[in-house]
């Protein structure tokens, strides 16, 4: 509710409602944007919806788009975080379950449908508010692909601010949160008309992923979905395929945190990926600086 308060009343973007109500509520569009004018241009072609449920994000098994008049090729979910460490901090992630537990959402051993351009421009366009506000004592992550929903026909992201109830209140955070949300979108947009963007598959490391979050800021590489050591035994061939059918744009590497993978994983890994046509590359390949 703060990223969407900051939405409405934004000094920067113009919200206006729309002719279209969503579970039960008021559904805005953005009218124009005044901070950066340029950007007005899109708006022509393209749509920025703001809608609220007030169903856990997480659970969502429906979006009874067939009630309203709106009709989104992409869905991003603003959403808190929360973690035991209670650690400030901006999260972008895509959805899905490696296991067979699914107590937070979604569908056993089941992924969402996601776009790697839309993960990297939320993670970029976070990363250039926090250079612009100057916003410290945040630390921006990138979490492997976790939780609910699953089953949804539109490919989504979460953008999250967390990681306690001291800092979900946080104005000046929901601000930053809300800004990262709209530029991103024309980011988006740039990504796919310029396509500067190699996509991959990622694989190992932990939770939250510190050595594919220096590939993806270091280089012109976007990912989707993101395996971590703890699910590797649990990949098979199927999930293999659902990572590469289920991401919108196409798979152009597979890519292994060599250093964050065990000797038994790798085991596992190798003859999972030699069942593919995909060339596999170690982060360490990659630049680093």
């Amino acid at each position: 509710m703060n990223i969407r308060e900051n939405l409405l009343n934004s000094n920067s973007y113009s919200f206006r409602e729309a002719n279209a109500r969503w579970d039960e509520n008021p559904v805005f569009y953005l009218k124009k944007v005044i901070s950066q004018s340029n950007l007005n241009n899109l708006l022509n072609t393209n749509q920025i919806y703001l809608g609220l449920t007030e169903k856990p994000l997480i659970f969502l098994e429906n979006l009874n788009f067939d009630k309203s008049k709106i009709k989104p090729d992409l869905l991003l979910f603003a959403s808190r975080h929360t973690s035991k460490t209670a650690r400030p901090a901006f999260l972008v992630h895509t959805t899905g379950n490696w296991g067979r537990n699914n107590d937070f959402g979604g569908i056993p051993q089941m992924l969402s449908k996601t776009s790697a351009l839309i993960h990297k421009a939320n993670f970029e366009s976070l990363r250039e508010q926090i250079v612009i506000e100057n916003f410290t004592g945040f630390s921006l992550d990138i979490e492997v692909t976790h939780h609910g929903p699953t089953n949804l026909e539109i490919p989504l992201i979460f953008i999250e601010l967390g990681s306690s109830k001291q800092e979900w209140v946080i104005k000046e955070a929901g601000q930053l949160v809300a800004n990262a949300i709209v530029n991103s979108v024309f980011k988006y947009l740039i990504f796919k008309k310029e396509k500067n963007q190699k996509v991959g598959l990622g694989f190992g490391g932990t939770h939250y992923a510190p050595n594919l979050n220096r590939l993806i800021t270091n280089n012109d590489i976007a990912l989707s979905f993101i395996c971590p050591k703890y699910y590797i035994q649990e990949l098979n061939e199927n999930l293999i395929k659902m990572m590469i059918n289920n991401t919108l744009e196409e798979i152009d590497y597979f890519i292994v945190d060599w250093k964050g993978t065990n000797s038994e994983d790798k085991k596992h890994l190798i003859p999972l990926f030699e069942k593919f046509d995909m060339p596999v590359r170690k982060t360490r390949s990659f630049s680093t600086i």
